[in-house]
């Protein structure tokens, strides 16, 4: 009989700590109730806890980030173009204490996150056009300011894919709040479109290509000009240089040549004045040509000394 009643007692004796006791785990924010309404502060930090057997309830919720995947819906543009959108995103619960009281458990929050998320992303495709979902972001020149906005009051807001995540998310963040959720981060998972529109989107998608391949070819050009300009400019530098210093080498040379001619004249001067005789006879007397001098002639004159 003792053997019997030993083990039951150890039975009771353990459901009797476990509905005292609690664990509270690394990812674990709990709400603890009584008769079914919260009693005291959520608790969120790790560790062995205490409550009221059989009276209180441990209600758990994740602390980690928790995923939300949308149904693929079919949507309209402003435009008017239907296409196929399929989302996702990520949220975590921010407030526990209102996540219980307003939601109670993660279904129902995945039902409250199904009608907020789907109807933000059908209010932000409705108000952008085909080409705004097709692009991840918007071009350069548009995002320059392309269109000036205060001069034209129906120029039209350039906006990519990446814009309208954010705006999705930022609608739905300001909805979810009240049931103390933080939605971390929505995006479009896959676009899918219609016979009639695909064509159009990959025209669309060629021509923007296009666009950029031809931005970048013309920046190569200007930067291929850039550098022959700068090659030219240096290479007009560098020959000026060198004719400068050849007019220097030159000049020198010639100086030194009067010197040497002028020292030489000093030392012979009837030497000399034969000498430059000498070096007008080819200047003056073409190949086969016949002079005819007088004998008083200067080019003769130093011939007719000589004898």
């Amino acid at each position: 009989m003792v053997r019997i009643v030993t083990p039951f007692l150890l039975l009771v004796g353990f459901f009797l700590v476990s509905s005292v006791f609690y664990i509270v785990e690394e990812t674990d924010q709990v709400i603890i109730t009584q008769f079914g309404k919260p009693v005291g502060e959520p608790i969120s930090e790790p560790g062995l806890r205490f409550k009221v057997p059989f009276v209180q309830k441990v209600n758990r919720f994740e602390k980690r980030f928790l995923e939300w995947d949308g149904y693929p819906n079919q949507v309209p543009t402003r435009d008017k173009r239907f296409i196929w959108v399929d989302t996702t995103a990520r949220w975590r619960v921010s407030e526990p204490l209102l996540f219980f009281q307003r939601l109670r458990d993660e279904r129902g929050a995945q039902s409250r996150l199904d009608d907020i998320l789907d109807g933000a992303t059908r209010n932000a495709i409705a108000n952008h056009d085909l080409i705004d979902l097709v692009r991840t972001t918007a071009s350069e020149e548009e995002q320059r300011g392309a269109v000036d906005a205060a001069k034209d009051a129906a120029a039209k807001t350039w906006a990519g894919r990446d814009t309208l995540s954010t705006e999705v998310q930022k609608s739905a963040a300001a909805a979810a709040t009240d049931l103390g959720i933080e939605i971390l981060d929505f995006r479009f998972k896959r676009i899918n479109y219609q016979e009639d529109v695909r064509k159009e989107v990959y025209t669309r998608m060629i021509s923007e290509r296009k666009r950029i391949a031809e931005e970048y070819r013309s920046e190569g050009q200007g930067e291929a000009a850039r550098i022959n300009g700068e090659r030219e400019r240096q290479l007009k530098v560098i020959t000026s240089e060198a004719y400068r210093e050849a007019k220097e080498v030159t000049g020198n040379a010639d100086a030194k040549a009067a010197d040497i001619y002028a020292a030489a004249y000093n030392k012979g001067p009837e030497f000399y004045a034969f000498l430059k005789s000498m070096e007008l006879y080819p200047e003056t007397i073409e190949g086969g040509s016949r002079l005819v001098l007088s004998t008083d002639s200067d080019f003769l004159r130093y011939l007719g000394e000589s004898k």
